[in-house]
């Protein structure tokens, strides 16, 4: 007998159990959040690049850094949240990205802070957590 990440045990030669579409689909999630967030913490630059944000002016390049490093953090979770198989981090995941995301990025883009980055984050990570709801209906 051999354990599984899901820390089920699986006799030699036996296929492990699968992950449901829901779980598949918060480690890609978490996959593409890594992504995303290497690319801000080496290449802050791309907040005026892609979502032609204004330049600079203080140490906004510092803090797209941390930023990047968040959602580096964050995607690892995910990724490890999805590969653990459980309804309840989906579920979870879910109502953080429907509630929490929007509850504090749309204020603060409204203020003016990096409004195009944080409300085109904010619909995608609420396009994502509903893709994940669908999912998790399905089951």
């Amino acid at each position: 007998m051999t354990s599984t990440s899901r820390g089920t045990s699986v006799s030699p030669g036996k296929k492990p159990p699968s992950f449901t579409a829901a779980s598949k689909y918060t480690v890609l999630n978490g996959a593409g959040y890594l992504v995303a967030g290497a690319i801000l913490i080496v290449w802050p630059g791309v907040t005026q690049a892609l979502f032609t944000e204004p330049a600079f002016a203080g140490h906004e390049e510092a803090l797209m850094r941390v930023i990047g490093l968040t959602v580096v953090v964050i995607g690892w979770l995910y990724l490890f949240g999805g590969r653990s198989g459980t309804r309840q981090f989906v579920v979870a995941s879910i109502i953080d990205r429907l509630v929490f995301v929007p509850l504090v990025l749309v204020p603060v883009a409204i203020a003016g802070v990096f409004p195009r980055l944080f409300l085109a984050f904010t619909i995608v990570d609420v396009l994502l957590a509903i893709g994940a709801w669908i999912l998790l209906s399905r089951e």
